[in-house]
């Protein structure tokens, strides 16, 4: 009997590019799977569920409480929701009008990027903070205080930090922030979306003072795709669970959850901003799981399961034309995942034309294979190990030694979708 996806007419990829979104993300354990089985042949109250979540999430990462949200952009909308919205039952049934009440988030210049998307559509108007001279090269400064003392207003609701963005001139800015954010009692949000490994940074960044902190559940986690942590300070994460629950119920009858806080609450709230993000039992499930497996896990024999694998692929790789193949190890501190380099051109030297043309050829076969293409534009394609099937290893170099060779076979390859052919030196 044919396989479902068979049956759809979708083929398997081969993914060394990453646990990346559009490839479907992190490939589960048959435990992760297990436990979404068990779920989805369930019935359960999702307020209990999630209060559960947030117990098993608080007890696993140290934050007050956490929940589970359907993915890491919907939780930068639930957490900036909370920041506006706090317990106030009138606002969350405004939202995403702002009119009435303070709406400025600010954000690092050097931080902006297309995920912003998540926090305007709460009804956040965002705020750029400091300048961006050691990106630009022009000077040495970075973040100080006083530019953030001088965007805070009466109308400011929070902070926004994107961990791992800006370089030196923003990693390093996030005790600035949370110094200069907690004497005015307005809350943090961290954006840490694909900031695991390591699973330290599960509590990093609570640790440093944040108020909330976002991760992806479907990347490094090894969760569902459409699933995500938001974890931090209860009174924030019982502000985003009203406002993405099913609230379709008589105020006579209805149970707030345990993260919800009746003394500040006044009334029942209708549908919130977040009701569109809901997140089904399965979900929670399977990333709870996930999370209980990522952080039971050793880090650093999974790190030389990888590098082994990574070492044979580049051994099979040996002596191909226009490809050199160079380990990336992990090191402390910094890369948490090996990487195989691999620069596409003659002579060693990086080609984005080639780089391109053999991204495009090896997609284009019955079975695709993808590779990470963050550096392209320097002719640098790299092997990412951490969604690539170990079974998968031998037809990446089988795929990538002959789409290589067909490259090389001169102009005519090229003119029929193969790589271009080497130019003179």
């Amino acid at each position: 009997m044919s396989s479902f996806l068979d049956r759809l007419g979708v083929p398997r990829r081969i993914n060394a590019a990453g646990t990346l979104t559009r490839l479907g993300g992190a490939l589960m354990a048959p435990e992760v799977l297990e436990a979404m089985r068990e779920a989805a042949a369930s019935s359960v109250d999702m307020a209990e569920l999630q209060s559960a979540a947030s117990r098993r999430i608080a007890a696993l990462t140290g934050a007050e409480a956490g929940l589970v949200t359907s993915g890491a952009s919907a939780g930068l909308t639930l957490a900036t929701a909370a920041c506006l919205a706090g317990w106030d039952a009138a606002r969350m049934a405004a939202l995403p009008d702002t009119a009435r009440m303070p709406a400025r988030m600010l954000m690092l210049r050097t931080h902006r990027n297309s995920y912003d998307h998540a926090v305007r559509l709460a009804g956040a108007q965002i705020v750029d903070v400091g300048h961006n001279d050691r990106g630009t090269g022009a000077g040495v400064r970075g973040l100080e205080p006083w530019e953030i003392e001088s965007a805070i207003d009466a109308q400011t609701a929070g902070f926004v930090f994107v961990a791992g963005a800006g370089g030196a001139a923003g990693t390093g800015a996030l005790p600035v922030v949370v110094e200069v954010m907690q004497r005015h009692g307005l809350p943090v949000v961290v954006d840490a979306a694909a900031q695991l490994p390591p699973a330290a940074h599960l509590r990093r960044f609570v640790e440093q003072g944040a108020d909330l902190v976002v991760f992806s559940g479907g990347k490094a986690l090894g969760g569902p795709q459409a699933s995500g942590l938001l974890l931090g300070r209860r009174a924030l994460v019982g502000s985003a669970l009203l406002q993405m629950m099913d609230m379709d119920v008589h105020p006579a009858t209805w149970a707030p959850a345990e993260l919800v806080d009746t003394a500040c609450l006044r009334g029942t709230p209708l549908h919130g901003i977040g009701r569109g993000f809901k997140v089904g039992k399965e979900e929670i499930a399977g990333l709870l799981c996930a999370l209980e497996r990522f952080v039971a896990c050793d880090e650093t024999a999974r790190a030389e399961a990888w590098t082994q694998r990574l070492r044979a692929i580049a051994a099979g790789l040996d002596g191909a034309p226009r490809l050199q193949a160079v380990l990336l190890e992990t090191r402390p501190g910094g890369r948490a995942v090996p990487a195989l380099e691999l620069t596409v051109g003659a002579g060693g030297r990086g080609d984005p034309a080639a780089a391109a043309a053999l991204c495009r050829q090896l997609q284009a076969q019955d079975r695709p294979v993808h590779l990470a293409e963050d550096r392209l534009d320097e002719g640098v394609l790299l092997v990412n190990p951490i969604a690539l099937a170990p079974q998968d290893d031998a037809a990446l170099v089988a795929s990538l030694r002959a789409a290589l060779a067909q490259g090389a076979e001169g102009p005519e390859a090229a003119s029929a979708g193969g790589l271009p052919a080497a130019s003179s030196p």
